[in-house]
């Protein structure tokens, strides 16, 4: 029977970056190393434990089984040092520490300025965050990757807790000189008779939209998909199209002139953003607070 020699701590984070991100460079940014210092680890690693733990194909990095095994196995114990490090700061019972938080895209335009008057408040809070998609968020909440889940529709996982914080209004938008801007009373048939912009399949936006137009009877087609919202102003200000989109996410395009709004029936759709945990997960004093902020002062510090 082989008798193996574990990894050490620091061959664990650099090989849990390397699956995480697919990329040796990429990894290499992440930790502050030099690229060859991160391959000459990876590589220690796969001579400890005798087994090759990636693969390329083309350009592409993939993890072995082997890999996969040490990916999790390392995500575990890296996850549980996470939380010894969250209760010794606990017991200094100060608001410091990591803050780890992942939220859709959408969320961009606001978490900032959140962050940075609750950073301001708790200065030795030490927080990262991730924007991304509603399925990599969901991804993340199964993996335990977070603190925090910042989402626009709340997940239907048993094993997530989720609590609202902020209006989120949908409002549908068009260039300044549409034909549309300024019009009252627009119909859902007329909107879907135009050139629609939609989010990526999938989206908590989208799906808020379609139901709304599912029952006034009508389909609304997609023209064009994008899943950046920047992407979506650029191209309803080029004139490809209306879209629609969070306010959030208009302020300079609105104080710019460069975009309207359109009085579109059933708009503007007024949502929620949502903060979400994973049961049973002991949450930080630096977690706690950022939650015990967004719900108190999240409509203040998101308008500053």
């Amino acid at each position: 029977m082989v008798k193996l020699v574990p990894p050490t701590f620091q061959q664990m984070r650099l090989f849990e970056s390397v699956a995480r991100h697919g990329s040796i460079t990429r990894a290499a940014e992440e930790v502050h190393l030099a690229q060859p210092s991160v391959s000459m680890q990876v590589k220690a690693l796969e001579e400890k434990l005798g087994l090759p733990l990636t693969e390329k194909i083309g350009r592409a990095l993939f993890l072995t089984p082997a890999g996969e095994e040490v990916a999790t196995a390392s995500r575990d114990i890296l996850a549980r040092l996470a939380e010894m490090q969250a209760t010794l700061e606990d017991m200094h019972r100060e608001v410091a520490g990591p803050l780890s938080i992942s939220a859709v895209s959408t969320a961009k335009y606001l978490l900032p300025q959140l962050l940075g008057r609750f950073k301001r408040r708790y200065p030795r809070v030490e927080p990262r965050m991730q924007f991304t998609n509603r399925e990599t968020v969901l991804a993340r909440i199964a993996e335990n990757a977070d603190d925090l889940y910042i989402i626009g529709r709340p997940a239907e996982e048993e094993t997530v807790i989720v609590e609202p914080f902020l209006e989120n209004t949908i409002v549908f938008v068009a260039a300044a000189n549409h034909p549309l801007a300024g019009a009252r009373g627009i119909s859902p048939e007329r909107i879907a008779a135009e050139k629609v912009i939609q989010r990526e399949r999938g989206s908590g936006t989208r799906l808020a939209v379609e139901r709304v137009f599912r029952d006034a009877g009508v389909e609304l087609p997609a023209h064009m998909e994008f899943d950046d919202v920047e992407a979506i102003k650029q191209g309803v200000v080029s004139g490809l199209g209306v879209a629609y989109l969070s306010l959030h996410s208009l302020r300079l395009e609105l104080a710019a002139g460069e975009v309207v709004v359109l009085d579109v029936a059933g708009f503007p759709l007024e949502r929620r953003w949502y903060a979400g945990r994973r049961k049973g997960r002991r949450l930080s004093n630096a977690a706690q607070a950022f939650l015990d902020f967004i719900q108190q002062e999240g409509d203040l510090a998101a308008s500053v």
